[in-house]
């Protein structure tokens, strides 16, 4: 997973933290980060189950301006089992999220 901070020269803007679990498919442009899809019942993930959009900031409260999630559901998202990231999934899309800028 990449953070677009990580390995670059620009720093990390005011008011946002490097990325948890940011990856190059969940930053790309284009539609909104969608839950895990598997491909041919092998359990492969055509795209990321992750809802990062590698916006993160909390502006000093607990939930992500990007993604939607809090700061727990972030530190803790390897950690989840797929049903717990669905209920994540169905509450940030309820709330609008995940958002992208532009």
């Amino acid at each position: 997973m990449v953070c677009p901070y990580i390995d670059s020269s620009s720093s990390v803007p005011e008011g946002a933290a490097p990325c948890a679990d940011a990856s190059p498919s969940s930053a790309s442009a284009g539609g909104p980060a969608t839950p895990p899809a598997q491909q041919g019942g092998r359990g492969v993930f055509t795209t990321t189950d992750s809802p990062c959009v590698a916006v993160c900031s909390t502006l000093y409260d607990d939930i992500c301006r990007g993604c939607g999630r809090t700061a727990m559901e972030v530190a803790e998202w390897v950690f989840l089992s797929p049903e717990e990231k669905q209920v994540i999934w169905t509450r940030i899309r309820a709330e609008g999220y995940p958002r992208r800028k532009g």
